[in-house]
């Protein structure tokens, strides 16, 4: 089942300009917003899941954020990324993996997601994403989420989402995470759809 789904993103990543995917942001505002939000140093481990063609990282970068992780299931994301940030490469570590089965030497201050947690839709999928964070994390770590919400898309990129209310966000996180902000946002793809989205920032328990 990985190595189908890893498949399935090798070829988005390979077919797809950056900007023919619907999660193509220019600018990831509300992202940089609520990581900014956290106060954390500039020093502190952040690590950007299914970042791949995210520009959130070169924006962090350009915020003066220097213990930056990119993780992405696709090694074409991450070459495409690497390849875009050109030198600024160098200030990033890149990790070629899944969220489920990444292991991690490092514990993070944030862990950020936008538009990957809702492509688990098995629960024991959902609760082995969620131990991982827990497990790689620090003590007070900030947990940004960002996921399809109850009026977004039900499936993404030809895949099947699991869409989220914050009811539903707090029964998979709210026993080992409090939740500090909570709001929905709609996205507007490169195809000029709308995308709902519920952004959450979770500090751990």
């Amino acid at each position: 089942m990985e190595n189908t789904k890893k498949e399935h993103w090798e070829t988005v990543f390979t077919t797809k300009a950056e900007n023919e995917v619907s999660w193509y942001q220019n600018e990831p505002k509300t992202s940089i917003q609520l990581i900014q939000a956290c106060k954390v140093a500039k020093d502190a481990k952040i690590i950007d899941i299914g970042g791949g063609d995210s520009y959130l990282i070169d924006s962090l970068l350009d915020l003066g954020y220097k213990n930056l992780f990119l993780l992405d299931i696709s090694a074409a994301a991450i070459e495409r990324a690497k390849k875009r940030l050109g030198d600024k490469a160098k200030n990033v570590t890149f990790i070629v993996s899944d969220s489920l089965h990444f292991q991690s030497n490092e514990k993070f201050d944030v862990w950020h997601d936008r538009a990957s947690f809702h492509f688990f839709t098995e629960a024991n999928d959902i609760e082995q994403y969620k131990a991982n964070v827990i497990a790689n994390t620090n003590q007070n770590a900030h947990f940004i989420i960002g996921t399809f919400s109850e009026d977004g898309p039900l499936k993404c990129s030809g895949l099947p989402i699991t869409q989220y209310s914050v009811e539903k966000m707090e029964a998979v996180f709210g026993e080992d995470f409090e939740l500090e902000n909570c709001f929905t946002e709609d996205h507007e793809t490169p195809f000029d759809t709308v995308q709902n989205f519920i952004f959450c920032h979770y500090i751990k328990k």
